[in-house]
C-alpha cells in the first residue's frame, strides 16, 4: 500500500507539473496584455481581436486533437505541445506588428488546445488507475501557476516594461516545470493510439472517431465548460486592464487581479475534492457558479480597486471546482466526451475574453466584465441538465495534496 501511494503521490506531481505549466504560460502573457497594447498601439477591439485569434485556433484544433491524441498519446502530445507554448512566447515578445501577433497567437491557441485535451486525458487516466480523486488538486496547480506568473509579472513590470527578459525569464520556468513532468507522466495503451476505427477510415468503411455525434449529455457538459472557462479566462485577459483603466489601479496593483483571482482558486480547489464528496459535484457547481457571478456583479456596480478585488475573489472562489467536476462528468461518458468538452473548454478560455473585449469597445470594461457575470450564472443554469453520477471517496492525499 505505500508503494502504490508513492506511485500515486508522483504520477500526481508530475501530471501537476503540466496543470501548473500551462497555467503559468497562459498568465504569463496575459498578464502583460497592457504592455502588448501600448507596445502595438491597439484600442480594446484590436485586443479584443488579438484575444479571438487563440479562440480560432483552440476552434481549429478540434480535429487536429483527436488526430494527435491517437497518433501520440497523451503523454508525448503533452510534452510536444508544452515545447510549443515555450516558444511562442519567444515569437510573441518578438513580434514586430499587430498581423504577426495574431498568428502567434492563433498558434498559441492551438498548442494550449492540444496540452489542456492531453493534461485532462492524463489525470483521468490516474483516477481510474488508482480509484481515487484527483482532478480538482491537479487543478489547483493550474490555478497555482497562474498565480505565480501574475506575482513575477509584477516583479518584472516594476523593473522593466520590455517583454523579452520577462518571458525569458518564464521560459526558464516552463522548460523546468516540463522536465520535470517527463519522467513520471503515464505510459499511453498502444491500442488507444491505433484504433480500429482507424482501419475502417482507410477501407472507407468508417468514419473517424472525431465525427462521432454528440450526445445530448455531451452537448449540455459542453456548453457548461464554455461558459465556465468563459468566466475563468476573462479574469485572466481583462482583469488587469479592468483594475487600470476602471478602477484606477496603479501599475504595480494592477496584476494582483490575477493574483487574487488565482489564489482564491487554489486554496478552494485544494479543499474541492472533500466539498465534492460531502456535498455532491453538482451543488458544488450550481451553487459556486451563483456566487461567482452574484459576487462580481456586485462589485461591478460598486465600483473601486477594494470591491473589484473583492469580487474577484468571489469568482475565484465559486469557479474554482467548475472545470473539475465537467472534465470528471465528461470522462465518465467517455474519451470522445472528454476529448470534445476539453476542446469547448479551451474555446470557451480563449475565444471568450474577446467578447469581452468587443462589447467593450463598444460601450466600456464594465459592461464587458458585466457579461462575465452572466456567464457564471448559465453555468449555473446548464448543469441542472445533467445527471450526476456519485463522487468517489477523496482520496488520503486530499489532505496531503503533495
Amino acid at each position: 500500500m505505500p508503494r502504490v501511494l508513492d506511485d500515486f503521490r508522483r504520477t500526481q506531481l508530475a501530471i501537476a507539473a503540466l496543470f501548473c505549466f500551462l497555467g503559468f504560460q497562459y498568465a504569463t502573457w496575459a498578464s502583460r496584455i497592457p504592455a502588448l497594447k501600448a507596445r502595438l498601439d491597439l484600442n480594446a477591439g484590436e485586443v479584443g481581436l488579438l484575444l479571438m485569434a487563440t479562440g480560432v485556433g483552440a476552434v481549429a484544433s478540434f480535429p487536429l486533437i483527436a488526430y494527435l491524441m491517437r497518433r501520440l498519446g497523451a503523454r508525448l502530445l503533452a510534452l510536444v505541445s508544452g515545447l510549443c507554448l515555450v516558444g511562442i512566447l519567444f515569437a510573441l515578445s518578438a513580434a514586430p506588428n499587430y498581423p504577426v501577433a495574431l498568428l502567434v497567437l492563433c498558434a498559441d491557441g492551438v498548442a494550449v488546445g492540444c496540452l489542456n485535451v492531453a493534461m485532462n486525458a492524463q489525470g483521468a487516466a490516474l483516477e481510474a488507475a488508482h480509484g481515487r480523486t484527483a482532478m480538482t488538486q491537479l487543478h489547483a496547480t493550474f490555478s497555482a501557476g497562474s498565480f505565480l506568473a501574475a506575482l513575477v509579472s509584477s516583479g518584472m513590470n516594476a523593473l522593466t516594461s520590455d517583454l523579452v527578459p520577462h518571458f525569458a525569464v518564464a521560459s526558464v520556468v516552463l522548460v523546468l516545470l516540463l522536465g520535470g513532468a517527463r519522467l513520471r507522466l503515464l505510459p499511453d495503451d498502444p491500442k488507444d493510439q491505433q484504433p480500429a476505427a482507424d482501419q475502417g477510415e482507410r477501407k472507407g468503411g468508417r468514419r473517424p472517431r472525431w465525427l462521432t455525434k454528440p450526445t445530448l449529455v455531451m452537448v449540455w457538459l459542453g456548453v457548461a465548460m464554455v461558459f465556465g472557462e468563459v468566466v475563468e479566462g476573462a479574469m485572466n485577459d481583462w482583469s488587469a486592464l479592468y483594475l487600470k483603466d476602471i478602477a484606477d489601479a496603479s501599475s504595480q496593483v494592477a496584476p494582483l487581479g490575477i493574483a487574487v483571482v488565482s489564489g482564491t482558486m487554489v486554496v478552494a480547489r485544494l479543499f474541492g475534492d472533500s466539498w465534492r464528496s460531502r456535498w455532491g459535484d453538482a451543488r458544488v457547481v450550481r451553487v459556486g457558479s451563483a456566487v461567482a457571478g452574484t459576487g462580481l456583479a456586485l462589485a461591478l456596480l460598486a465600483g473601486g480597486v477594494v470591491p473589484a478585488l473583492i469580487g474577484f475573489a468571489c469568482v475565484g472562489l465559486g469557479v474554482a471546482a467548475v472545470a473539475p467536476c465537467l472534465y470528471v462528468a465528461a470522462a465518465a461518458e467517455g474519451p470522445d466526451a472528454l476529448s470534445l468538452v476539453a476542446s469547448m473548454g479551451t474555446t470557451g478560455l480563449l475565444a471568450g475574453p474577446a467578447l469581452i473585449g468587443f462589447v467593450a469597445g463598444l460601450s466600456d470594461l464594465a459592461w464587458g466584465m458585466g457579461i462575465v457575470a452572466a456567464s457564471a450564472v448559465i453555468v449555473s443554469l446548464c448543469t441542472t441538465r445533467l445527471r450526476w453520477t456519485p463522487t468517489k471517496e477523496p482520496s488520503p492525499l486530499a489532505a496531503d495534496p503533495a
